[in-house]
């Protein structure tokens, strides 16, 4: 069988789209500051008591089981984040750790998913499972495309999502913000359960300036501190609270690109077992390697779709025969 020119060609016509469509979400993952509508939470160590209310909150809101990982009447159980426990309060502590909010006593964390600017799980997943929302900025996953390859627990540079190892139709699971809640006009169920304003909602660029705030109050003094939500989508309410001793840095304003989840505490971070991160994003250092390779790739998927066109054209001028 001869081979035409044109139908060379047109295989390589098909290769190229293939090599276009291949990774749809890599623009999505490129974004780089906070998008005008980003939603989030700011967490204040300082102000949190450890009621576990939000945790409470949290399961009853994604339908999630109660789970028990150590003896009864122990308080930090859970002890991490699991396919169960998508949000959790852990404990600080040191020596006695009889001072709240002090590197010798002990302090209070919240860890669940940071929603980053520029989340590495996007950037890595093949299949575009997880995606980042336009408008709100909230990283959410899709269970229906996901295939289980686990990439997104790999790439995720704070240890957060979770697998579903022991159920037969496993899902990855992590906190997507209650976006669900959020598509109604409501908040993040942890926050409007927190009784003392620890978990604030809002847009992001507003808890950034609410948390610059709190680093100019003069510790010992009192102010008022807003609870649960910033958005105006619940009744505002505030509360006088006396001011702690912050240390100087909001975490998640500038780790890895920038996250929608924000940390202010009286203890260092890396105490309280936030990793230390630099401030350009994984996805962004990613981006660029996937983009030099699928660059690289490129020709040979476009050889590669000529072939296979020519295979087929061949088997199909066979069967005539």
């Amino acid at each position: 069988m001869k081979i035409r020119r044109r139908d060379f060609l047109k295989g390589i016509a098909s290769g190229g789209v293939l090599a276009v469509i291949g990774k749809p979400d890599l623009a999505l993952a490129t974004e780089r500051q906070y998008q005008p509508g980003a939603l989030g939470i700011l967490y204040d160590a300082t102000l949190c008591v450890g009621c576990q209310s939000c945790m409470v909150a949290c399961k009853k809101a994604n339908n999630m089981p109660m789970e028990r990982t150590r003896a009864p009447g122990v308080w930090d159980d859970p002890v991490d984040l699991s396919s169960s426990t998508l949000n959790i309060i852990k404990k600080y502590q040191h020596g006695e750790g009889q001072v709240k909010d002090s590197v010798d006593g002990y302090s209070f964390v919240k860890r669940h998913c940071m929603h980053c600017v520029e989340p590495s799980c996007v950037s890595a997943c093949p299949v575009s499972a997880l995606t980042k929302d336009k408008e709100n900025g909230i990283v959410g996953y899709n269970k229906e495309r996901c295939i289980g390859c686990r990439y997104c627990q790999i790439a995720c540079p704070f240890n957060i999502p979770k697998f579903q190892w022991d159920d037969p139709t496993p899902e990855i699971v992590k906190c997507q913000l209650c976006s669900h809640l959020v598509e109604k006009g409501g908040i993040s169920a942890c926050c409007e359960a927190c009784p003392t304003g620890a978990s604030l909602f809002g847009p992001v660029e507003s808890l950034i300036n609410e948390a610059k705030r709190r680093q100019q109050m003069v510790p010992g003094k009192y102010y008022d501190f807003p609870i649960s939500d910033l958005s105006g989508r619940t009744s505002p309410e505030f509360k006088s609270r006396m001011a702690a001793k912050y240390v100087p840095e909001i975490y998640g304003e500038y780790e890895v690109g920038g996250t929608q989840v924000l940390h202010m505490a009286g203890v260092p971070f890396n105490k309280l077992g936030f990793p230390d991160l630099p401030h350009e994003s994984y996805a962004s250092i990613s981006d660029g390697i996937q983009y030099a390779i699928y660059k690289g790739m490129v020709y040979p998927i476009v050889v590669l779709g000529g072939l296979i066109y020519m295979v087929n054209k061949r088997e199909g001028g066979d069967k005539e025969e």
